[in-house]
């Protein structure tokens, strides 16, 4: 069994190595150039593959990991979210597949509020992990929900979906590096990636929404 694991741990790091080099190489890369398309997909496969793997990992012996196994989860619903905002470019039309996902890191969300709760209230650090990337998953979950219903209204919102939720993904693997592969597990660790993404994330967003204005006027 043990033999079976660390296979599984080896696998699951080279995905995510995959998905942390060419998550990296996306940004620098101009956005919306081949290079930038094929990093991201390339990006895409990693993260969902290395979540998918450590998924089993957090159940097995000795390797019992609740919250790691809630990260994973959220790794995958911004990478399948984040990927999906592409086809809103053209299409206006939310189907069940875009309802389940979201519906889902809704439930996952609170799960991991109720979980931080729990753990607070029976003074157990980790709580505010789970508050903290349970509340993030909500504030996701809502402009999910904002933007289906207003989809039909705003031409570029796909594309700031698409950039929060690859960086989002890109978060997670840059903490994942830290804390894993770096040996680094502090609570500053965990969410300090996180703090500088969503800047990096407002930064784009602002960017995005005022090209949108100039050529609305233009």
């Amino acid at each position: 069994m043990e033999q079976t694991i660390t296979i599984l741990i080896y696998i699951h790091a080279f995905f995510g190595g995959l998905g942390l080099i060419t998550g990296i190489a996306s940004i620098l890369v101009k956005k919306g150039s081949l290079p930038h398309k094929n990093m991201g997909k390339l990006f895409s496969v990693g993260m969902i593959t290395s979540s998918i793997i450590s998924i089993p990992i957090t159940f097995m012996p000795n390797h019992e990991n609740l919250f790691l196994f809630l990260i994973a989860v959220f790794t995958i619903y911004l990478v399948f979210t984040g990927r999906r905002a592409l086809i809103f470019k053209t299409t206006f039309k939310v189907n069940t597949y875009d309802i389940i996902l979201s519906g889902s890191m809704f439930l996952f969300a609170i799960v991991m509020l109720l979980l931080g709760i729990y753990n607070l209230i029976n003074e157990i650090a980790f709580g505010v992990l789970y508050l903290f990337f349970g509340g993030f998953g909500l504030l996701l979950v809502y402009g999910d929900f904002k933007f289906y219903k207003q989809i039909k209204y705003k031409g570029n919102d796909w594309l700031i979906v698409h950039i929060k939720k690859m960086i989002g993904a890109l978060i997670a693997s840059i903490t994942a590096f830290i804390v894993a592969g770096v040996g680094i597990s502090t609570l500053i660790t965990w969410m300090l990636p996180t703090i500088f993404g969503t800047i990096y994330i407002i930064y784009w967003k602002r960017k995005v929404t005022r090209n949108s204005v100039v050529k609305t006027n233009n």
